[in-house]
């Protein structure tokens, strides 16, 4: 696959995405620490924690990512998006990749940068519980690309998204129920069936939550050796990078506690 064959929006485009996305940037107000030790050479490939529902946060790291370093994120999506009529075109549109290896070592190759969520789907179809936990099995896909690469990974946390909703029904509860019969028979996969949540009041409008970003140390490949099939090496650097990201969350559940401007009419007070 050649990369040049990706979307990638132009400079109007990404204008377009900048006004879109300014409402947003000042109901959330994101406050980001570490923007200064992005590296300035690629290929690098951002890992950070999905949060509920996956959608809220990413495009504030984005733009932020491309307003103070120039870098266009390319993010490797589920499968499932792309089954999508429409939604799929849209994702595509704005750079969005299939998450496969092929497309993925083909943009390493290229030197470009590249966003993954190891936790997928199930990190995003949170249970009740599970709030800012790395749901990432024992997957080794992302670190074993890396060492293949030479693509240095950069740790990333991401705080704020999970308190706009509380969840009310978790995949749990369905598949409690007669319904996981139906769930198996349609051949939909039980880690990836999102919660049903409520943001204010009894609407799923998202609570005005403050987000915060966090991005850690980059992790270059040079102590994980050239093979990618070595499991030991693979799940060495997995491990380093998860608890990376966990202790940017917990960083940022810190510093979150003492801003005095977390509260939205606190913010708009100035």
């Amino acid at each position: 696959m050649n990369p040049s064959s990706f979307a990638r929006p132009d400079d109007r485009a990404m204008r377009r995405l900048m006004l879109a996305i300014k409402p947003w940037q000042k109901v959330t107000d994101p406050v980001f620490f570490g923007m200064e030790r992005v590296p300035s050479d690629g290929p690098l490939l951002f890992v950070g924690n999905h949060t509920l529902y996956g959608v809220l946060d990413a495009p504030l790291l984005f733009m932020e990512l491309y307003r103070h370093h120039g870098i266009f994120l390319r993010s490797l999506g589920d499968h499932l998006h792309f089954k999508i009529p429409l939604w799929r075109e849209l994702l595509t549109q704005h750079g969005v990749v299939d998450g496969t290896r092929e497309n993925c070592g083909a943009l390493m190759d290229a030197g470009e940068s590249i966003l993954v969520f190891p936790g997928g789907a199930r990190e995003v179809a949170k249970r009740r519980g599970e709030s800012y936990q790395l749901l990432w099995g024992e997957r080794l896909g992302f670190a074993r690309m890396a060492i293949r690469h030479k693509c240095t990974i950069v740790p990333f946390a991401a705080v704020g998204a999970e308190e706009m909703f509380e969840i009310i029904f978790d995949a749990d509860d369905l598949l409690a129920t007669p319904a996981a019969a139906l769930v198996d028979r349609l051949g939909i996969r039980r880690g990836a069936i999102p919660p049903l949540a409520r943001g204010i009041g009894p609407t799923m409008i998202p609570r005005p939550e403050r987000f915060y970003f966090h991005i850690g140390e980059p992790i270059p490949m040079d102590a994980f050796g050239t093979d990618a099939e070595d499991d030991t090496q693979a799940a060495r650097l997995r491990d380093q990078t998860r608890a990376a990201v966990a202790e940017g969350v917990a960083f940022l559940l810190q510093q979150r506690r003492r801003d005095p401007r977390r509260k939205l009419i606190h913010r708009l007070l100035g």
